[in-house]
């Protein structure tokens, strides 16, 4: 074995990560596809902490003293908004992109916690829509599998003008993952791979979208809450420009967020954190008066209880998960080992979804290995996690004193690093300081 050269320096700019990258694309002439969300650090809720109560705040007793948790979305202009039981949602991911079996359990571990589901590029499925109490409907700018009377089935519609991993950018699903069904809903040739539209075909602009939500709500006689979901870059403006279109509720998708596939470049070079995007989006439904009025999701990176209660203390009304649901249903499960490394990878690591090689039956429309999801067992893991977040959520809040996640408030906080106090706008740590504030 070798000894490298001690004197031997790895430059930061060319470090051997992207010497590799500028290898493989001399090579091949294309350019890298990948699924899943940014790798880079970047500032993110890890980066607050909450003031706990202890003389100058009361606190609750943990699990004798109650902290609610419930939450109705859309509730401005629809007869029926959604009423959920935990503010924690699931987020658009599409039949294609996911197995079959996969859509299902996400729809059977939402229904046993008494949250939501969303349908993602591609259409609804049966399954999803039987198992899901509350299912969320995306009309997105491929119109893939978009169908007047499936919107009426669903109980909310989400209209999609970007995604935290590729705002600007449409999604991708390769022709391995285009199987006779798959290629029957979106109307497509088998086997070809496909990329949806980066906008929609019928508007330009605001005063356009406008219309369009009218359009979607005598569809559907006034009765679902309309959703606008945007990929965070503009925030502050979208924000305004949503509501100002009409929307009950808007979902601001950071950086963080992931997809199934699309061009590295994209994920790691668009848009801004999720922690920059939720003060931005705040500031303009208060300067509209409309905040907790029009609600507001939010999305990119959630993955643990203190996650959900600190993007509520910035000001969210719920969260949406999505690359954390498919890791409970099982996906990059060490169980798989094995199959990961004859993939060239390991469980942890896994990312090259849009490949529809996953062994552990998510990612794929392989009929054989989709039979390795077992939706009854992979929603009760995704129930089990949904509790665990909201259980961690709720002693976070019991800590400061409050009797229901949404009265956590920016005040609960304050950040570890320059970085996370300005995007967060509370103060550093130890003084009352917000950089670019005073």
């Amino acid at each position: 074995m070798t000894t490298p050269n001690p004197a031997l320096r790895e430059s930061a700019t060319f470090d051997r990560g992207v010497i590799s990258e500028i290898q493989r694309a001399a090579e091949t002439g294309i350019y890298d596809i990948r699924g899943w969300g940014a790798k880079r650090k970047l500032p993110h809720f890890d980066d607050l902490l909450f003031l706990g109560a202890s003389m100058s705040r009361y606190p609750l007793e943990g699990y004798r003293e109650k902290c609610d948790t419930d939450v109705v979305l859309g509730d401005r202009n629809a007869k029926f908004p959604l009423h959920l039981d935990i503010p924690i949602t699931i987020a658009g991911m599409s039949f294609g992109a996911l197995s079959g079996q996969a859509k299902e359990a996400l729809g059977r571990g939402a229904s046993e916690v008494g949250t939501s589901t969303t349908t993602g590029d591609g259409g609804m499925t049966p399954e999803e829509r039987g198992q899901s109490k509350n299912l969320v409907y995306q009309y997105l700018p491929s119109r893939y599998g978009m169908n007047p009377d499936d919107l009426r089935k669903a109980d909310a519609i989400e209209i999609v003008l970007g995604q935290g991993a590729k705002p600007g950018g449409g999604g991708m699903l390769l022709g391995q993952k285009i199987t006779e069904r798959v290629a029957g809903m979106r109307t497509l040739p088998m086997g070809v791979d496909q990329r949806s539209a980066c906008r929609h075909p019928d508007w330009t602009g605001p005063d356009d979208l406008a219309i369009k939500i009218i359009e979607l709500r005598e569809i559907t006689n006034w009765e679902k809450p309309i959703y606008i979901k945007v990929g965070a870059t503009r925030t502050y403006y979208d924000v305004k420009l949503a509501v100002k279109a009409g929307a009950d509720v808007v979902v601001v998708d950071g950086m963080q967020g992931g997809t199934a596939a699309t061009q590295d470049v994209f994920i790691e070079h668009v848009g801004i954190p999720t922690l920059a995007a939720i003060p931005q989006a705040v500031q303009a439904l208060q300067e509209l008066g409309v905040h907790r009025k029009v609600h507001l999701i939010v999305s990119g990176g959630i993955r643990s209880g203190a996650d959900v209660a600190k993007a509520m203390a910035l000001g969210a009304d719920a969260v949406a998960i999505g690359t954390a649901a498919l890791i409970a249903l099982g996906d990059n499960s060490p169980r798989y080992a094995k199959q990961y490394e004859e993939l060239g990878s390991a469980a942890g690591f896994y990312d090259d979804f849009q490949a529809g090689k996953d062994p552990a039956g998510i990612t794929t429309q392989d009929p054989e290995l989709s039979k390795n999801l077992d939706p009854v067992e992979g929603g009760r893991r995704l129930a089990n996690y949904l509790r665990v977040l909201t259980m961690e959520a709720q002693t976070l809040a019991r800590a400061c004193g409050k009797s229901h996640l949404r009265n956590l408030e920016p005040e609960d906080l304050v950040a570890l690093t320059i970085e996370a106090s300005a995007m967060a706008r509370v103060p550093l740590a130890g003084t009352n300081w917000i950089p670019g504030r005073y």
